[in-house]
């Protein structure tokens, strides 16, 4: 059986990273996890994602240094939805495909990994 393209949930508050996965697996959708982008990166090399969310500010490594390291990884590149309370990261300077801010809610969050996910063939 082949596995599904899963989303790459990046967030270092264990809260937030919950939520979200418990809601995109209520969805129907794979979901992997990472603490920093460190663990991302680890994560993308085992398994593709079809979409990262991704917070911006983390220990060890933020989701500006992520994303100029994921840019530097072999393509295809997945879409990157930055999920932030701060208004200092822009779409451009990380070559995001969209903004969640937060605080978000259950219907902004699947929204919007409708709208960014690569692989329809993959929406549940």
């Amino acid at each position: 059986m082949a596995r599904r393209t899963p989303i790459l949930v990046v967030d270092d508050d264990p809260a937030i990273r919950d939520f979200v996965q418990l809601a995109l697996e209520d969805e129907g959708y794979d979901v992997i996890v990472a603490v920093d982008g460190l663990d991302a990166l680890e994560a993308i090399r085992n398994r593709r994602p079809g979409l990262i969310l991704l917070d911006m500010r983390m220990p060890r490594m933020n989701g500006w240094e992520f994303a100029e390291m994921y840019r530097r990884e072999r393509s295809p590149h997945a879409p990157i939805l930055i999920m932030t309370a701060g208004r200092d990261a822009t779409l451009s300077e990380i070559g995001a495909s969209g903004w969640l801010g937060k605080p978000f809610d259950l219907d902004q969050l699947i929204a919007n990994v409708r709208r960014h996910f690569h692989s329809p063939a993959d929406l549940p």
